[in-house]
């Protein structure tokens, strides 16, 4: 649903400016799979960065563990902890991505790269937001991974762009529910359908979808024969968007069957 390779440059470009990466050149590194093949620290991390930089992401996220394994207490360890995480998110291995950034916080949760570690756990969630006609799961936990970026590092680079996906995330789990209460109301299961249109209007009210929402309240209360209820979701509809096409279809339904609501 949402764009990716412009995503996944900046956050190269994030991990790249995070962590310097001054591997020696160890040698050329063969070209068959050396994941199991014990060598010296700086040539197992030059043959795992030089196969990230070439697009073999999977290979580059297998050495990058082999670095850790081999020389778990080298300084090297810690930065391929977080290379490894990257390699897998490059792969969309989402799941291992989530697990190589979750291990490197658990064991450095005060290193200076830990804001992009959990920053990379919120972007691996929020590539796999799913068609609004799905299961939500993991929509809500991109946006809890994201507001946890905001949380911890307000005023970063990192929390910047998770309010801005936070925005997207919202407009999506909006845009679920009015999915919902769609279906509810062709079903003429209209208190369902009203619940659904208010979560919308009273958790989502900065998203596209709220115009809507105010609408298919009017929709609901008027079947319902709560006319009054109908006319207060009209009045702040015409408040807050007066001009919108959804407004002018309200008007004319409360014109045709609440009159007297419209008068007042």
């Amino acid at each position: 649903m949402f764009a990716r390779s412009s995503l996944k440059t900046a956050i190269l470009a994030a991990a790249t400016g995070a962590i310097v990466l001054t591997a020696g050149c160890g040698g050329r590194a063969k070209n068959r799979d050396t994941a199991y093949v014990a060598r010296d620290v700086d040539t197992l991390y030059a043959a795992a960065q030089q196969r990230l930089d070439t697009g073999r992401t999977k290979q580059a996220a297998a050495l990058f563990d082999e670095v850790e394994r081999q020389h778990p207490y080298s300084p090297w360890a810690r930065r391929a902890q977080l290379m490894s995480a990257f390699s897998y998110y490059a792969a969309r291995d989402y799941n291992k991505a989530i697990q190589s950034a979750q291990r490197f916080l658990s064991i450095h949760p005060g290193n200076k790269d830990a804001p992009y570690a959990y920053y990379l756990i919120s972007i691996c969630y929020y590539e796999q937001i799913s068609d609004v006609t799905r299961d939500q799961k993991t929509t809500q936990q991109a946006k809890q991974a994201l507001t946890d970026v905001m949380r911890r590092y307000p005023g970063t680079t990192y929390a910047r762009d998770a309010q801005l996906k936070i925005d997207l995330v919202n407009d999506h789990l909006a845009g679920k529910e009015m999915t919902i209460g769609r279906s509810y109301e062709r079903s003429g299961k209209w208190l369902a359908a009203t619940l659904r249109f208010r979560n919308v209007v009273d958790n989502f009210q900065t998203t596209s979808h709220t115009p809507e929402a105010l609408y298919r309240l009017v929709e609901g209360y008027l079947s319902m024969g709560i006319p009054e209820e109908a006319q207060k979701a009209a009045a702040v509809l015409e408040h807050n968007y007066p001009n919108s096409d959804w407004y002018n279809r309200a008007f004319k339904l409360m014109e045709k069957h609440a009159p007297q609501n419209v008068a007042a």
